[in-house]
């Protein structure tokens, strides 16, 4: 359902994330269908970085964040995705600690499910286990705001353009970000890289 257009507000966006936000400021049970366009996918990435234990709540929080700020939404923009990543990425970022012991595990035991997607692109040749735990570790180490566009790119499938909004930093950045975490990545794994290659100036 899409609401009669909020007194004093401009006509409704086209279509898209923004239709939806903008309606849910007249009718906020609108917002659901926010929810349930993404939930899914935001709850798949917030547990590879923190655990299926934390990402309920990260998800509960993005979505709350989201619905107590949607007045200030950009109706420009037609995908939400990026927007609720970056929230997404910012109570990740409060939990810092928690995603460190967690690398930091698995590359003592080899056993993450949350590296297990970059093990699976690694050459056949090159033992599983082994991939995860210096991935793990290698992940670990990288500074927050490197495995943020790191990880954006490869497990939210988010663009420059989108990491970029996502983050509030220049593509510029999303770039150089990219490359430093890529090249410490590979430099962990041997001079091999089971994440995307090639792309660095896409």
């Amino acid at each position: 359902m899409i609401a009669l257009i909020p007194s004093g507000r401009a006509a409704p966006p086209a279509a898209g994330d923004a239709r939806i936000i903008w309606s849910s400021l007249s009718a906020p049970e609108v917002f659901t269908e926010l929810y349930d366009r993404h939930a899914p996918r935001i709850h798949r990435y917030a547990a590879r970085r923190l655990g299926a234990d934390r990402a309920d709540d990260i998800v509960a929080d993005t979505f709350l964040t989201a619905f107590r700020r949607r007045g200030r939404y950009d109706l420009t923009r037609e995908d939400a995705a990026p927007w609720l990543y970056g929230i997404a990425a910012n109570l990740i970022g409060k939990h810092h600690r928690a995603e460190i012991r967690m690398h930091r595990a698995y590359a003592r035991t080899g056993a993450s499910p949350v590296t297990e997607s970059y093990a699976e692109r690694a050459d056949e040749r090159v033992d599983a286990a082994g991939v995860r735990r210096a991935l793990a570790a290698a992940l670990a180490a990288l500074p927050a705001r490197d495995r943020d566009v790191l990880l954006l790119v490869a497990w939210a499938d988010l663009t420059y353009e989108q990491v970029a909004e996502a983050l509030s930093i220049p593509v510029g950045t999303v770039r150089s970000r990219l490359h430093r975490a890529r090249r410490d990545v590979r430099a962990a794994l041997g001079g091999r890289h089971p994440i995307h290659e090639g792309d660095d100036d896409a």
